[in-house]
């Protein structure tokens, strides 16, 4: 099923209107501070010396040498995936975005869900989401790039790797890389999903290629102004991660009150098994909380953090009820 979180209108339309917290996603809530762009960034197309420039910030931010591509978010970059060799045989390691497996299957792969990452060995290519979405699982790139040696082209989705650097095969990667894709998402971490950016990186080849697929002016001006500026403000990001880190555990105390076990997540990201998830997000739906639920799992739901202390406090009260 491509069923995705960040589905307010249907909570609205399931439970009626009102002031509702979406915490469906795991998009940062305390988004990056959106300065005034110049206005060349709205009314010329992006000039190569635009791109460069936050090619360069992108390349900086993620400590590679790989060649970089900017794509109209991760979800463009999952897209062309599948075009980048012959259709055979794709593994993806989940269960985890659904739009990996079902973009591949659209373009004519084989397709098979594997749990463990030794089964991923022989495919023809191979995905993992790294930190994984939904439960959190990490794989540190000494073993990423010991299983590319074990499988055709081998495409690591980093779009949560922002808060946990340490696990990024990006700074690994160089330009002559033969088999190895990474994606990185811009909107997750820097709370701007709705600007649609994200990268690609690779080897110069690979590159290539998914600029090619991408075709001219793929990003637009005002993300690749905005891009440039958030991804070279260290200190935001810094301050970031720290305040993610305290969001995440509060976010562990509020659902240990509702008697929810921790499955896993990221600091963007918690989450829980609940005696029974859909009854638990119907609890919160009713407070006026949207929560995200899976359809291969009766228990997990996950939550993103609210963005207020007025939001905290809501969830908090919601959770407090749900144990009663």
């Amino acid at each position: 099923m491509r069923d995705h979180g960040g589905d307010p209108d249907r909570a609205r339309q399931i439970y009626g209107e009102g002031d509702w917290l979406d915490l469906s996603t795991g998009i940062n809530p305390v988004p990056y501070p959106v300065p005034t762009l110049p206005l060349h960034a709205w009314s010329d197309l992006p000039t190569s010396t635009d791109m460069a420039g936050l090619l360069y910030a992108a390349r900086q931010a993620y400590q590679s040498k790989a060649a970089i591509v900017a794509l109209a978010g991760a979800q463009a970059a999952i897209q062309l995936v599948p075009r980048l060799m012959a259709t055979g045989h794709a593994r993806v390691l989940g269960p985890t975005y659904n739009e990996h497996l079902a973009a591949l299957v659209a373009h004519g792969w084989t397709v098979e869900q594997v749990s463990d990452p030794e089964d991923l060995a022989g495919a023809d290519l191979a995905t993992i989401v790294n930190p994984n979405n939904p439960d959190g699982r990490c794989y540190p790139p000494e073993s990423l790039n010991a299983l590319a040696d074990q499988v055709g082209l081998l495409v690591v989705d980093e779009s949560f790797a922002d808060p946990e650097p340490a696990f990024s095969l990006a700074p690994s990667l160089g330009p002559e890389n033969g088999n190895i894709v990474v994606l990185r998402s811009f909107g997750k971490f820097f709370g701007l999903a709705g600007i649609r950016l994200g990268f690609a990186l690779a080897g110069r080849e690979m590159a290539e290629r998914i600029a090619q697929l991408a075709g001219p002016w793929a990003v637009s001006g005002p993300a690749i102004a905005l891009g440039r500026m958030a991804l070279a403000d260290m200190d935001w990001q810094d301050r970031t991660r720290e305040r993610l880190v305290a969001d995440a555990a509060r976010m562990d105390r509020a659902a240990h009150t509702a008697g929810w076990r921790q499955v896993g997540g990221t600091t963007l990201f918690r989450t829980y098994a609940a005696p029974d998830a859909s009854r638990a997000q119907e609890h919160l739906a009713h407070a006026h909380i949207w929560t995200r639920i899976f359809p291969y799992s009766r228990h997990w739901i996950r939550l993103g953090h609210p963005g207020t202390e007025q939001g905290w406090d809501r969830l908090e009260a919601a959770l407090t009820r749900e144990c009663e």
